[in-house]
This record gives C-alpha cells, sequence and structure tokens, in this order.
C-alpha cells in the first residue's frame, strides 16, 4: 500500500553533484526491475544489456535489434538520425565482427556519460552533429516498507530532449524490442533460439498504448509469458513487427523507414521470403514504437517509454550447485508479481495508473538518501549495493516467501538456500524491507530448524523438499538469533515472535551441547562457519556471535515473560565473555586458541582475523551494547584495520579468489603481522570481500574510529569505478553479492540511528559530532532528520510514525507531537532548550 506521497524532490540532475562516469566505463552496468522480477541494465553508453527477465542470471545475456533510436528534422537544419547511444569502443574485435543484432554500423553519438544514485540513473548524450540535447533519465520504482510497490517487472526509460536551437525542429524518439518470451541459449550467430512461436500487436486500450509481445506458449511452460513497449503518449508511430528473414532485411527497411520522414509504416508483409526457412528463423519477431513531437526554440520535452514484463514460472527447485536434493525441479512454482497481475500488459496498465505516486514516493527516497549530509562514499556504498535486493540474487514466491542466493554466477544461481552466514552480514533489506527478512526467520525457524535445536543453514523446505543435510553452521545459525531481536524490534511484530519462539530456544540452546565441549560458555568445538571449512578450539568469532545471541534472546525472553531462561542466558553470556576475554585477548587482538595450529588444516591461530568480532557488530547494529570489554574491542578492532588494510595490494601474494590487485587498497580477511600463519591457513585468508570490509568499516565507526572506518568504505567504491569494476554490482562468489549489504551498517553507525518499536523510541547519535541531514527509517514509516544543537526536525515522507522517546546522543527532546502522519515534518527541541 502507498501512501500519498510528499511533493516530490526535483528530478535527479538536481541533487548535489555524484560520480560521473565516462562513456569509457564500461565494465558500469545500472540494474532496472523490481524485486524477484529479474532486470534489464543499463550500460553507460545507454545501451540496454544483461537481459535477465526469465527467471535466471544472464550476464552477458543479448536481445538482438534492442535499442532506441532519434530522429532529428527541421527546415532550417540537416536531418541526423542515431542511435541512441554513445559510439562503441575498442577493442573491435569479435569473432564475425560486431554482433549483428547490435547493428554496430549504424551511426551513434560521439559520446556519453552515467550519473547512478539508485535507484535512478540517468545517461546525457554529447554530440556537436546534433542538433538538440538529449538525455536518459531510468528507473524502477523503490519505495522501502513496500515490498510489492517495489516487486514490479518495469523500467521507465524517459528521454529528455531540448531543443536550444532559434528554429522549430521535429524529433521522433523511437524504441525497437525483439520479442523476448521464450528467447532460449544462443545459436553460433549469438542470436536466440525460442521456445514456441512468438507474436507481436499494437495495442491502444485506456490510454496505454504501444507493443504486447506475447507466444503461444502453454501456461504452465518455464519459457511462458509476454512483454510489452508502451507509452501514454498520444502522439505515436509503430511498425509491429520487422520484416522476418535469414539476413537482415528487417533492420534495413526499418532503418530506411526512420531515415525517410521519422515515422514508422506497418509492414504489409511478414517477409519477403520465398523459400523454405528453418523454423527458428522465423520466430525472432521485432517491433517499434516511436513518439513523434515538434519542439520550438528553447522547449523541453519528455518522450516517455515503459518496459514491462510477466515471466511467472520458475523451477520448484533450486536447481542449484550445493543443494542437491531437488524432487521437484521438473515443476513449476511462480513468483509472486505473478499473484498480482495476469500478464504484462496488466503491468503496464498498473504502471500507468500509479506512476505518479509510486514516482513520488521513489523520489522521496532517493532525496532523503542522497541529499544527506553524510560522507559521499557512505552514500554510495549504501544506495548502490541496494541492488543486490532487486537482482537475480533475490525472489519471492507466490505466496510472498523470500528467499535467495548467496550471489548469481554469470548464468545460475551462486550458492542457493538464503545462506544464513553470508546473510547474516546484509543490513539493507531489513531496514528497508523488514518484511522480508520477517519472512526469512519463519522460514529459519519454522521450516529448516530440527527438534534438536540443529538449524539447517540452507533452506529446500520452501519448495516441500528435503531438508539438507550438514554441518551446521555456528555463525549463521546464532547470528540468526541476533537478526530475529531485530526484526521484532524493528516491527514489534509479537506474532513473528510468538510463532517462532520454541524453535528459537531450541537453536540457542543447541549450542551449548554442540559447540562447548567443556561447559565453560566458550565455544571451541567444531565450527563450521562462513569460510566454508571448519574452526577448532576457541576463536572470537563463533563467540561474539554466540553472546550476541545470548544477549538478544534473553531480551526476547524477557519480553514473553520467561524470567528464568533471561537468568541463564545472561549468566552464560556474562561467563562466557569473561572466560574468552582471559584465553584470547593478547594485549592488542583476539587470537584462535590451538595447540597445534597445524595439527587441523584451515585454521588462523595468532592471526589478526577482520571477523573476529562480528557478533559485536551484530550487536551495535541491534542496539544491544558491548558484548566484551568495551577498551579491548577497540583495541581488536582498531587491529584489524592497522594490520589487514593494505593502501597497495601490487606486493600481496595471494594463490586464492583475487577480488582487489596491483595498486588497488583492500582489506585482507586476515594477515599474521607477529608470525604464526599456518602452513595452509583457512581458504580464503587472503582474499578481500566488500562485505567483510563494510562490517569492519561500520564497526571501526561505532567505536569512534570515523577515520579508519571511512578509509575502508573510500577503497571499496575506488576500486568499483566503472572502469575496473559495475559500482552496481559488488562480486563475491557470484554477482550482486548479499554480503555487500553490510553496506547499510555504515550508515547506521555514521548516524547512530535506533528505532525499537516495541519502545516507540527513535535515537540518533552522530559519528562526526555537529548538524546532520539524513535518511531514517523505522518499522512504520521513513523519512529525513535534520539535526542540529537546538533540536531536530522529523520528515515523514512514507507510512507514520509513533513516539515515546527521540534522543540525540542521549540527550532526550521534547516531543510536542509523538504521532507523524505522511508529509508531516515536526520539530523537537532538546528538554529544557528553547529555539
Amino acid at each position: 500500500m502507498i501512501g500519498t506521497p510528499a511533493p516530490s524532490p526535483e528530478s535527479l540532475a538536481g541533487t548535489r553533484p555524484g560520480r560521473w562516469l565516462g562513456a569509457g566505463a564500461s565494465a558500469a552496468a545500472f540494474p532496472l526491475g523490481g524485486i524477484g522480477t529479474g532486470n534489464v541494465s543499463l550500460g553507460v553508453r545507454g545501451e540496454l544489456r544483461d537481459w535477465e527477465l526469465h527467471n535466471s542470471p544472464a550476464k552477458g545475456g543479448r536481445l538482438p535489434f534492442s535499442f532506441f533510436a532519434i530522429d532529428v528534422r527541421g527546415a532550417e537544419i540537416d536531418t541526423v538520425t542515431r542511435v541512441l547511444q554513445s559510439r562503441l569502443r575498442a577493442p573491435h574485435e569479435a569473432d564475425q565482427g560486431y554482433y549483428a543484432g547490435d547493428l554496430g554500423g549504424l551511426p551513434r553519438f560521439d559520446d556519453s556519460r552515467m550519473l547512478g544514485e539508485y535507484p535512478f540513473v540517468r545517461v546525457d548524450f554529447d554530440d556537436a552533429a546534433v542538433p538538440v540535447q538529449v538525455s536518459l533519465e531510468a528507473f524502477t520504482p523503490f519505495i522501502p516498507l513496500d515490498a510489492d510497490a517495489s516487486g514490479i517487472p518495469c523500467a521507465v526509460l524517459r528521454y529528455r530532449v531540448t531543443n536550444p536551437t532559434r528554429h522549430s525542429v521535429t524529433v521522433s524518439v523511437i524504441g525497437s524490442l525483439a520479442n523476448p518470451v521464450g528467447a532460449g541459449e544462443a545459436d553460433v550467430f549469438h542470436f536466440p533460439r525460442f521456445d514456441g512461436h512468438p507474436a507481436n500487436e499494437y495495442r491502444d486500450v485506456d490510454g496505454v498504448r504501444g507493443l504486447n509481445f506475447i507466444s503461444d506458449l502453454l501456461a504452465d511452460s518455464l519459457a511462458f509469458g509476454s512483454a510489452t513497449l508502451t507509452t501514454s503518449d498520444e502522439s505515436t508511430t509503430t511498425k509491429p513487427e520487422w520484416l522476418w528473414g535469414f539476413w537482415q532485411d528487417g533492420a534495413q527497411v526499418f532503418w530506411d523507414d526512420v531515415r525517410d520522414d521519422g515515422r514508422l509504416v506497418p509492414e504489409p508483409v511478414a517477409t519477403l521470403e520465398t523459400g523454405e526457412l528453418p523454423d527458428w528463423i522465423t520466430r525472432l519477431r521485432v517491433g517499434s514504437l516511436g513518439i513523434h513531437h515538434e519542439l520550438a526554440p528553447g522547449e523541453t520535452r519528455d518522450f516517455e517509454f515503459r518496459l514491462t514484463w510477466f515471466f511467472p514460472n520458475r523451477p520448484n527447485a533450486w536447481v542449484g550447485n550445493i543443494v542437491n536434493i531437488n524432487p521437484h525441479a521438473d515443476e513449476i512454482v511462480r513468483n509472486h508479481y505473478a499473484a498480482r497481475f495476469a500478464d504484462a500488459w496488466d503491468v503496464a496498465t498498473h504502471l500507468d495508473r500509479h506512476l505518479p505516486e509510486l514516482e513520488g514516493a521513489t523520489r522521496a527516497f532517493h532525496a532523503a538518501l542522497y541529499r544527506s549530509s553524510l560522507p559521499p562514499e557512505v552514500i554510495d556504498a549504501a544506495g548502490s549495493n541496494l541492488a543486490v535486493i532487486r537482482s537475480t540474487t533475490c525472489f519471492r514466491l507466490e505466496d510472498g516467501t523470500f528467499a535467495a542466493w548467496e550471489g548469481s554466477f554469470d548464468a545460475h544461481g551462486s550458492c542457493e538456500g538464503t545462506c544464513t552466514h553470508v546473510w547474516n552480514y546484509a543490513q539493507g533489506l531489513a531496514f528497508l524491507f523488514p518484511e522480508l527478512e520477517r519472512s526469512a526467520r519463519r522460514t529459519e525457524f519454522l521450516l529448516e530448524t530440527r527438534e534438536d535445536g540443529r538449524m539447517n543453514f540452507r533452506t529446500n523446505r520452501i519448495f516441500d523438499s528435503p531438508q539438507w543435510d550438514f554441518h551446521p553452521a555456528v555463525d549463521g545459525q546464532l547470528g540468526t538469533v541476533v537478526r530475529l531481536y531485530r526484526e521484532w524490534r524493528f516491527s514489534g511484530d509479537d506474532e513473528l515472535l510468538r510463532e517462532v519462539w520454541p524453535a528459537a530456544t531450541r537453536v540457542l540452546d543447541f549450542a551449548f551441547a554442540e559447540w562447548d565441549s567443556n561447559g565453560d560458555d566458550v565455544l571451541d568445538s567444531k565450527q563450521h562457519n562462513t569460510y566454508d571449512i571448519e574452526f577448532y578450539g576457541e576463536n572470537s568469532l563463533s563467540n561474539s556471535v554466540f553472546f550476541a545471541a545470548l544477549h538478544a534472546g534473553a531480551k526476547l525472553a524477557e519480553h514473553l515473560g520467561e524470567h528464568e531462561t533471561v537468568a541463564r542466558w545472561l549468566d552464560a553470556a556474562e561467563r562466557g565473555s569473561t572466560r574468552m576475554d582471559e584465553l584470547l585477548f593478547n594485549g592488542e587482538y583476539y587470537e584462535q586458541k590451538l595447540v597445534d595450529i597445524d595439527s587441523v588444516r584451515y585454521q588462523y591461530g595468532t592471526g589478526v582475523l577482520s571477523d573476529q568480532l562480528f557478533g559485536q557488530y551484530l550487536a551495535h547494529v541491534t542496539g544491544l551494547g558491548h558484548v566484551l570489554p568495551a577498551e579491548h574491542v577497540k583495541s581488536a578492532i582498531e587491529s584489524v584495520f592497522r594490520y589487514n588494510f593494505r593502501t597497495d595490494l601490487s606486493e600481496h601474494h595471494s594463490v586464492q579468489r583475487t577480488y582487489a590487485l596491483g595498486h588497488e587498497a583492500g582489506l585482507l580477511l586476515c594477515s599474521w603481522p607477529h608470525g604464526g600463519r599456518p602452513r595452509i591457513p583457512f581458504v580464503y585468508s587472503d582474499e578481500v570481500w566488500t562485505g567483510i570490509e563494510y562490517q569492519v568499516a561500520a564497526h571501526l565507526i561505532f567505536e569512534g574510529l570515523v577515520d579508519e572506518g571511512l578509509t575502508l568504505v573510500r577503497a571499496v567504491r575506488a576500486r568499483y569505478d566503472g572502469t575496473n569494476r559495475n559500482p552496481w554490482n559488488e562480486v563475491e562468489c557470484g554477482n550482486h553479492y548479499a554480503r555487500s549489504l553490510a553496506s547499510w551498517a555504515v550508515l547506521i553507525a555514521m548516524t547512530g540511528a535506533q528505532y525499537d518499536a516495541t519502545a516507540r523510541s527513535l535515537a540518533f547519535a552522530s559519528a562526526q559530532g555537529g548538524a546532520l541531514e539524513t535518511f531514517f527509517s523505522t518499522g512504520s514509516g521513513w523519512g529525513r532528520a535534520s539535526i542540529d544543537d537546538t533540536g531536530v526536525t522529523l520528515t515523514l515522507d512514507f507510512g507514520t510514525l509513533a513516539l515515546d522517546d527521540l534522543t540525540v546522543g542521549g540527550r532526550p527532546l521534547t516531543l510536542t507531537s509523538g504521532s507523524l502522519a505522511v508529509g508531516d515534518s515536526t520539530r523537537y527541541t532538546y528538554e529544557g532548550a528553547s529555539e
């Protein structure tokens, strides 16, 4: 449900300067699409790329002849017709020259540049020979706290054209799209083979007009679906289907048609072919839709297109690379959006009816985030990685169940099962779409927790398939208890808590029996973890998560009136943390305790583990405070930065996977500054993972080491510069890796934002001190906070907010009004102070 939006902020062009990428930033690909819908991405040249609409990753996926073009003509100017992309950049090498479907030989703009501020992206085109100025703004609605409104399979593409001349010009902007329904693997010429027989039709219904792409596929086919390219503009021209055939007849006739007068004429026949052709050649169906207007001198006009799609069916199984128990893999299950829409035309109609409020709320979010006074690298990291939520990494089943891979390989999902020990790190989803995290908690506790308390860290039961049988993951299992506390505290959802509580108590008590061999409340047994190996002996990674879970569990038990459980868990946390600190703190940081570090492979011993205080990170994010001695925690996390951060990796020796190299900076997962490196250390120890860089950065900031934390964030975003790597795709074991959503924790650490729905309290504590302008979210509403030395102004852009307590840096404010609705802007002053 969408509330009435606040007045729409100005467009992307009006925000503070961002990071513009030049046309040479060929790695940049900005994903468009909703939560669980698939994507198409926009490249820095203005090209559509990485077509991933069919419920599977497809990096490099092509859809031939799918592009936009512009024709400009007038009595006083030379006619210009261009593909709406900047020119192709070297190297110009391919096995058949440029792919025929790219039409590389057509004129393009001389240059372009891109500004991406998720969920909006802008591309400016430049060419001295083109008499008009052209830019493109594209987005898919993104509205925190409304997963359905943020889960529409669509992209809005708005070309803005300005006539700077002294004469009127006629402008046509034309979009062409190959019918994607049934498109499968490419042939030797890089054209897709099709299941079924695609067909295109022009429709004009209730103000929505354009091309409807359909097929004769049966509704239970995995490839079944539809797509549209539409507009609400009344001044249109169309060619529903190009000529089809073996060669480039259709493309030639289309381009000549555009160059003739800027308008399109439907083809009188489907093909000029007379002989027998292979069946697959007849199935590539391309259609074009154009918008044309006359622009007076100085006039600016938008040419708006909407791309929608509907591919409802996915396998009723992961069909991944780890969980190989897939008895229902030949069956289908539907996406959540298929329960809301009948087909792609229905999506287009919905988008047309609701676009003003959808866009208004999306722009309100964008303005609240990107106009923040936080350092630009923090906003860039937090905002850019939200793309993970709407990438092929995540999906929703028809009943709304949220599920996810760890990441996405180029053509397949990576590491299935909503893996607990990876999603542990992620914070963006929890604070923007908490209903989806609550869905995941139900899956983990109700479907994947066994009677003895062991939790399967990869879910398979969501597909009505048997549980996956493997070691329990100590960090994933115990971190899930902390995340349950996070979800309950942020939403106040007692129903969730009571529903999963019996399983949650088994999960936490399981730790004592499974991982504490000597009963001293310090975990020391075989401990599988996020490095895909087992640690042995006492270590602070496992135990810091254990202590955080005990504190979180005690909070939940207290709410439920289970006082004996509260006392038991808090006593264990106190004893265990004291004992672990005595055992493992070496005066600088926490070590792993093993008599012979080489007796078992894949340990770290005296090394400085970047994740050594991961549980403390979770505790800070969820407002639990310190679960280990504060002075030792600060020393340890500062040691992580001092010893593991490299300003230059040129002399770093690693035989493992490589995510940072050469003169780049990055944080190693572990180092051994005082010697003692095992002969074979744990398998990822020499790697650099952005998710761990972000969790360490956030933790540094929580401990007051702000400069160090920001240094890490800057290092990550410098690597993802659009030239070397895609700014909207931080990679670990796959694209759009879930762990990178830890970047949202940096924003939380910088603002000190803590919302407790159960206490109706909201707190801020700026890490840098002084005035602060920031986005904030709660379980029921979100907006902007403006903080200065006299008080706070809260502006609610979405939802509602009820407060009994508001503080800044621990200093209480007088609640003149404890209830805010969307659009409200209320000033609060410090108790005892006046304006």
